[in-house]
């Protein structure tokens, strides 16, 4: 079981790294979202890659990939698709959007009117399009990376807390370090380089490990120590609004492909660690007062994480199957 999880992982780095320059843990928290069957919010400033690491991972695994730049302007039907007359032939035929990619990089969303951002997350969330009466399935997998640019706030229309709780995570990429920086400058001389990313995983296996997934074992003790860690999220100080149920199963779910990846057929507290800022932090709605301070969602779940008690074994050590 965690077999394939973390061999499938281990090879889609290794083809990834042909086209992109370090971005271990952020391609790490991306394929925990792949392998989760969840969906990834990058909030990032432009230009630290991407573009290039979605089209190198939807590469590496043998998936149509697409991409929608999100303007104003930009309507449901310019995502889903549209119904086309064909004189020629009189009939009606239906021209798909570039929804109907296995892997979608959607830049900007916050810049698509809320009309357009809904369709977009009644698709991650349903896995299917209704266009004219008519409900169309998507491929699977079907996994959505979209991006956000937290610096620009003018002509934006920012997504709204329910929608954002359907992400699984909201990841920021940052900036290189020094000599990977070094490296990427020295890659960009060389001409396409996506084309060194040769596919290494089939749509097929990609299903088959999202159903070992769900079979990667979680004890009571860490159970519950993750049902904890969401409780207490409302009742901080400075938060109106807590986790939800959905943002405790999403956060399990993390911890299982996470544990997978890590060569684990188990989840250890430190998985749940790990994870919570990103899959907890864009569920939590602040008081004004804590969002004038400028406190960091995800600073706050980590002082949370830190203070519930992890649950140890009967010799005084932290549990870990």
């Amino acid at each position: 079981m965690e077999m394939i999880i973390g061999e499938t992982a281990k090879k889609i780095r290794k083809a990834v790294a042909h086209a992109v320059v370090g971005q271990v843990e952020t391609l790490d928290l991306l394929l925990v979202g792949l392998f989760s069957g969840g969906h990834v919010l990058l909030e990032d400033v432009p230009g630290v890659g991407k573009t290039l690491l979605a089209k190198a991972l939807a590469a590496s695994i043998d998936s149509s990939f697409g991409r929608i730049q999100c303007t104003p302007d930009l309507l449901p039907s310019d995502v889903t698709g549209t119904t086309v007359y064909n004189r020629k032939e009189e009939k009606f035929y239906f021209r798909k959007g570039p929804l109907f990619n296995r892997l979608l990089l959607v830049d900007e969303i916050n810049r698509a009117i809320p009309r357009t951002q809904s369709a977009l997350l009644e698709a991650m969330a349903e896995g299917q399009v209704s266009v004219d009466g008519e409900t169309r399935l998507l491929d699977s997998p079907f996994f959505v990376i979209a991006t956000q640019n937290p610096v620009e706030s003018q002509g934006t229309f920012p997504l709204p807390e329910a929608q954002l709780d359907r992400f699984l995570m909201k990841v920021s990429m940052g900036y290189p370090a020094a000599e990977e920086e070094r490296e990427i400058f020295r890659l960009a001389k060389r001409d396409e380089v996506l084309k060194e990313v040769t596919p290494v995983a089939e749509p097929a296996e990609i299903m088959a490990v999202r159903k070992a997934v769900r079979q990667v074992h979680m004890n009571e003790a860490v159970e519950g120590y993750l049902l904890e860690v969401v409780r207490q999220t409302r009742e901080m100080d400075g938060v109106e609004l807590g986790v939800s149920p959905r943002g405790l199963i999403a956060l399990g779910l993390a911890s299982q492909a996470l544990a997978g990846i890590r060569g684990r057929e188990y989840v250890i507290p430190d998985d749940i660690k790990e994870l919570a800022p990103h899959v907890l932090s864009h569920r939590l709605l602040l008081t004004p007062s804590v969002r004038l301070d400028r406190q960091s969602p995800a600073d706050l779940i980590r002082e949370l994480v830190n203070r519930v008690p992890v649950p140890v074994e009967g010799d005084g050590e932290p549990v870990e199957s």
